[in-house]
């Protein structure tokens, strides 16, 4: 059949023709939290940690996975992890970045869904404990070698255990995709968009300011050290930390008292 143009070839266009698919967003909420002080000389513990959702239907009943949810037929495909952030969380204008589609086939076994998944930092400072119900708290413990990953998630009642192997996919560029090998508690396939995501902020820790979307407006160098520290999992020297913020930090005329050691300089990001 010849159309006449466009809008006649629009006009007799058969949506039905070919199978549909359907689409999901899953978000990443990564911020860091402080643990109880256990010297009072020292800087309290730091915490890496992910907000999950505990599923109260099927699939997957009971196990935990992200945040997330099916883009609305006449939403915008940036707009739904904002949607999904602010009912999980309350709070609007949050950093989020697209971070990867997945969409293995057998990824979901209700039928055929592609989710594409975003990372989104907060500041816990601001949350003020408004979470909607079924959610919690994750600290996250992360080890990687040569061939795995190995990912421990802890809300002190439930421990996820994850072991994702590294597979070399192109090797000119250090290329890898994950493969899941150990998981207890999560569910789809969120064991590799949470691999995937983490390893997405270490990269970017060292060479962009994304670090300050997860901090307070003031803070001290020491506080700031240990986020860096806790997410990358090493303990960095202070020269090379220096080097990291050089340029991206100013210092103010605050001061930080208490806690048993002598008042520090407060600092805030240099925008």
């Amino acid at each position: 059949m010849e159309y006449k143009s466009e809008e006649d070839f629009l006009k007799h266009y058969n949506s039905n023709e070919f199978e549909k698919l359907s689409m999901t967003t899953d978000v990443l909420i990564f911020s860091v939290s402080s643990g109880e002080k256990e010297n009072y000389r020292k800087l309290n513990e730091k915490y890496f940690s992910i907000l999950l959702v505990k599923r109260d239907t099927y699939p997957f009943k009971e196990k935990w996975c992200l945040p997330g949810g099916f883009i609305n037929i006449d939403e915008d495909l940036e707009d739904a992890p904002k949607r999904i952030l602010k009912n999980e969380t309350n709070l609007k204008d949050i950093y989020l970045e697209q971070l990867y589609t997945f969409g293995d086939v057998n990824r979901d076994p209700r039928m055929r869904i592609v989710s594409t998944a975003y990372m989104a930092l907060i500041d816990k400072d601001k949350l003020n404990d408004d979470l909607s119900t079924n959610t919690s708290w994750f600290n996250v413990e992360y080890k990687e070698t040569k061939s795995n990953i190995f990912i421990n998630l802890n809300n002190g009642i439930e421990i996820i255990n994850l072991k994702i192997k590294k597979i070399l996919y192109e090797k000119t560029t250090d290329r890898y995709k994950y493969a899941v090998e150990d998981n207890n508690l999560l569910a789809f396939d969120h064991a590799l968009v949470i691999a995937s995501g983490i390893s997405r902020l270490k990269n970017k820790l060292e060479y962009t300011d994304i670090v300050f979307n997860m901090m307070p407006e003031y803070f001290t160098l020491g506080e700031l050290q240990q986020v860096y520290e806790i997410i990358l999992g090493k303990k960095l020297l202070d020269p090379a930390f220096r080097r990291i913020i050089a340029n991206k930090v100013e210092k103010t005329d605050k001061m930080k008292t208490g806690g048993g050691h002598r008042p520090s300089v407060l600092f805030k990001y240099k925008h």
